[in-house]
């Protein structure tokens, strides 16, 4: 928006210090400029500005929004922010377009709990049914059949549920309730009926080549350490979350985020060569970089766990481990796998789950008032939610739970359609990648002094 536009007899104080405001903002002055060069965007603003000027300092604002709005477009590409999309990241190397010729034999069987969530089975129907026309996967999707085909009604899906069942790609399979949120992991092994102990013996069977479930994350690891058990060699499985960086299109694999609170040596070790195979085969990373999480960069720094851990690591020339990981280099894209223990790594994962709405906060309170604080937060609202989002992780779809006998992808809680999808696209990369063939190749490995 440039001041030339307006007739000096016409230029109110308000529409000045607007104008001044604008060119001391370099972002929203760079938003207003490539509206301005859009044409019919330009043609737009020009009119609306010209036929408002003469009015009262109200109306400017008025102007003002009306040139947000005619921006907005334009304003979410100039300011896109550089955070991971976890499912733009793992679509940028997929054609979709290539599975429409696909068969149902050369399609992935993934076995679903579809009664684990918050907002089950709805949302976690729809996903499946999304990811189902996008991925070459087929889903057997478990829970109480009830409730399902009511759930669908409900929400509109029941006749693209019926179509995909007739396609055979998706499968009803029926199951007990899923085991609650507040329930103890054990409770797997009194109710075997749970849809994630139903879900799960379809992987222990063959009859499926994954799993997904957004329910009780606890429950989950039970059930699988019961059911397809652990791979020898490995002594306890870790779950490993994927972090935003700098670099929107490499995510750092933070590991263990919460299976084991209290480690040894040889546990952090494992995750580390838990997570190197991770890395390369569904994160397609050539040589991972891979750090311990620690207080400091130096060798000598940390407690005894990390010490013993350092040395472990450091004796290790198959993996490119290239040192101590603190907290302030986890987000910096340095580091494509970061071990920890599984205390350190839940809490690091919480804190990360509030950035988004702190930041938010934050620059909300520090917008300036009055009509400038208006405009400012009209220009800027709709970009920062959008953070916020992007920073959830809730939005990430899922994490491999990594060092069981087959491919179990947990999801969050709160998980709806969008981290479906993403989460089942995780699992499809993880058996077309043949994860679990070289994961069992750490079965041969010598148990390390802890």
């Amino acid at each position: 928006m440039r001041k030339d536009f307006y007739p000096k007899k016409t230029q109110s104080r308000a529409i000045r210090r607007l104008v001044i405001w604008y060119k001391r903002n370099a972002a929203v002055t760079s938003l207003v400029d490539t509206a301005t060069n859009a044409s019919n965007v330009a043609s737009n603003v020009a009119g609306n500005v010209a036929g408002n000027v003469v009015s009262s300092a109200g109306s400017v604002v008025n102007t003002a929004t009306t040139v947000v709005s005619s921006a907005s477009s334009i304003a979410r590409n100039t300011l896109q922010p550089l955070v991971f999309d976890p499912l733009k990241r793992l679509q940028n190397s997929d054609d979709t377009t290539a599975y429409e010729g696909e068969n149902n034999s050369k399609r992935i069987w993934i076995a679903v709990d579809g009664m684990g969530g918050d907002h089950a089975p709805g949302p976690i129907l729809e996903g499946c049914l999304d990811a189902i026309s996008r991925f070459p996967i087929n889903i057997k999707f478990v829970g109480q059949i009830d409730s399902i085909r009511e759930e669908a009604k409900k929400i509109g899906l029941y006749e693209s549920m019926e179509n995909e069942i007739l396609n055979n790609r998706l499968e009803l399979i029926d199951s007990g309730a899923a085991i609650g949120m507040n329930e103890e992991a054990t409770a797997v092994r009194k109710r075997k009926d749970a849809s994630i102990n139903v879900a799960m013996n379809l992987v222990k069977e063959n009859k499926a080549q994954a799993v997904y479930s957004a329910g009780n994350s606890g429950a989950l690891m039970a059930s699988a350490i019961f059911r397809v058990g652990r791979l020898k060699g490995i002594e306890r499985p870790a779950i490993g979350a994927l972090f935003p960086t700098r670099d929107q299109s490499r995510p750092v694999l933070v590991l263990d985020v919460g299976a084991n609170t209290d480690c040894k040596p040889s546990y952090l070790y494992q995750f580390a060569l838990l997570g190197n195979i991770y890395a390369k085969d569904v994160l397609q990373i050539a040589k991972p970089k891979i750090g311990l999480l620690n207080i400091g960069e130096e060798d000598c720094k940390g407690n005894e766990l990390s010490l013993k851990t350092f040395k472990l690591l450091s004796n290790n020339k198959t993996i490119n481990f290239v040192g101590n990981c603190e907290g302030r280099d986890v987000l910096t894209g340095e580091f494509d796998v970061v071990v920890c223990d599984g205390f350190t790594g839940n809490v690091l994962l919480k804190f990360l789950e509030s950035v988004g709405g702190v930041l938010l906060d934050i620059l909300r309170s520090e917008l300036p008032r009055g009509r400038r604080g208006k405009v400012g937060s009209a220009f800027l609202r709709s970009n920062l939610l959008r953070i916020k989002k992007r920073l959830d992780h809730a939005e990430h779809g899922g994490a491999l739970l990594l060092g069981v006998n087959g491919i179990c992808v947990i999801g969050h809680g709160s998980s709806k359609s969008l981290s479906v999808v993403s989460a089942l696209r995780l699992a499809h990369s993880a058996v077309s990648h043949d994860v679990m063939e070289h994961l069992t190749q750490l079965q041969n490995l010598p148990v390390s002094d802890s």
